[in-house]
Parts: C-alpha cells; structure tokens; sequence
C-alpha cells in the first residue's frame, strides 16, 4: 500500500468538543464497520491506541502522567506545558502505547489541522529568534494541503521493548496527518534524535538555522513529512512498517492483541 493519498474515512472527533471516540467507518465489499482506532508494532505486536481526550480522560492523564516523568528525567518538563494543553482542548488527537500487561509505556499527541499559523507550537519556539518569520513563512505555504503538528512523544525508561516503541513513534507523525487529513506533518527535533525522525522521511527545513530550545544544550531544528511524497531515502523497512500499521488503522479487523 502506498502512503500517498490515504486517508481514514470517517474519522470521529478531533478535539471539537462532542466527545466521540476516534473511530473509523471502512466500507468493504458493501459492508461497513466501526471501531476504535488502534493497530499493532509490526515485531513484538505492542499495542497502539489512537483517542481524543475528551473521549478518554483516564488514558489522557496516563499520557500526560507518562510524559512528565520521562520528560522530568532529563529536566525539560516545561516544554510540555501541562498547565496548558492539560485539558486536552489543544489536542486533536493522542496516541499511547501499552504494554504487555496494559501498562501505558508511550505516547505522542497532535494538534490541527491547522487554519492559522500562529497556532502552531513550533513558532513559539523560535520566538526572540531571528529565524522566526521563516518558520511562519514555511508553515503557511503549507496551510491548504493541511498542516498536523506531533508533540511530546514519550517511551518508558527500562521498558523492555523501547527501542521498537521509538521506532513506532517515529511513524507517529505520518499516522496523525493520515487520521487528520493533512498532506504535511510538523515537528521539531534536537540535533541526537534528528536520525530516528528523518528515518521515517522527515526532512529539515531548509534557510532555518537550529534554535536554542528548551535551552542552550539542544539545538532544535523544525522538520516536515510530506505524505504525499515521501523521500527515496527512507528504508524498506520503514516503508514496509508504515504500510502495515496504516492497513491496520483503515481495516474494519482489530488488530491481534487488541
């Protein structure tokens, strides 16, 4: 299957308040179903939930519980912004990973499709820089083929299976602006973790110079997939990765294990 120019058919809330559950309605061979989104690591088959936290508070806070703590590991909890996104109205969508026993182990959120660039989280980060107006240059051109932000993804320390959660994770982006109907995703990354995101086909954005962000150990630069064309450089493994998880998420069949 290729990624260009899929997209989940009636997908529920995104954060608009009704307070649905993310689903998905396929219709195959004139038979239509509905169930929660959700789809399974290709190895070890970790589960991979996809809801709104208005649909499920209780998994929210454990997302958010998660992420402060790895976050907190490294003293960079502030970028969260807890006190802001806590309850959920930023968040289109979130994603979490459990374990074996039921234990939330990870997690990613997305906010948009965006209408404006000033709601994207990644100006913020360029604020007081010169680069600043190139950012918002770069996210406006991309406004009308659809722009869905990733943020604050998470993977348990010590879990067993982290390097396989990294690794889905780093699909992350290109499943939110899939379920969300956008053509680009966005994100931000420091310099160490560049190689997992552009594994995936995330290209840093050119004329932009890395920013100091959350502080001067990280040099952060902003990234973009295009869906519609991913780059030659992202390995058949990864191609063949994201093509089984987004079977999944447009299949009327839960996944094993789910």
């Amino acid at each position: 299957m290729d990624l260009v120019g899929v997209a989940v058919v009636g997908v529920g809330t995104r954060g608009d308040g009704s307070g649905a559950a993310v689903t998905t309605v396929i219709t195959l061979d004139g038979r239509s179903g509905s169930r929660p989104l959700s789809y399974c690591t290709p190895q070890a088959c970790y589960r991979i939930v996809v809801s709104t936290p208005r649909a499920e508070p209780d998994l929210w806070h454990e997302y958010l519980a998660g992420a402060a703590r790895s976050y907190g590991a490294y003293g960079v909890e502030g970028v969260l912004e807890l006190g802001h996104i806590r309850d959920g109205s930023s968040t289109s969508l979130f994603f979490v990973a459990f374990s074996p026993d039921g234990e939330v182990v990870g997690g990613m959120r997305a906010q948009g499709p965006y209408t404006s660039a000033d709601q994207a989280h990644a100006l913020a980060e360029w604020d007081r820089d010169p680069g600043r107006p190139r950012v918002r240059a770069l996210i406006e051109q991309r406004l009308p083929d659809g722009v869905v932000e990733s943020k604050s993804a998470w993977v348990a320390r010590g879990f067993v299976g982290r390097r396989e959660l990294v690794g889905c994770f780093s699909r992350g982006p290109l499943h939110a602006s899939t379920i969300l109907g956008a053509r680009w995703a966005l994100g931000t990354s420091a310099v160490h973790t560049l190689p997992m995101w552009t594994s995936t086909g995330a290209v840093v954005a050119t004329g932009l110079d890395a920013v100091g962000y959350p502080d001067d150990r990280y040099r952060t630069h902003l990234l973009w997939w295009d869906r519609w064309a991913l780059p030659t450089t992202v390995p058949d493994g990864v191609r063949r990765a994201l093509d089984a998880e987004t079977a999944q998420l447009l299949s009327p069949v839960v996944p094993a294990g789910a």
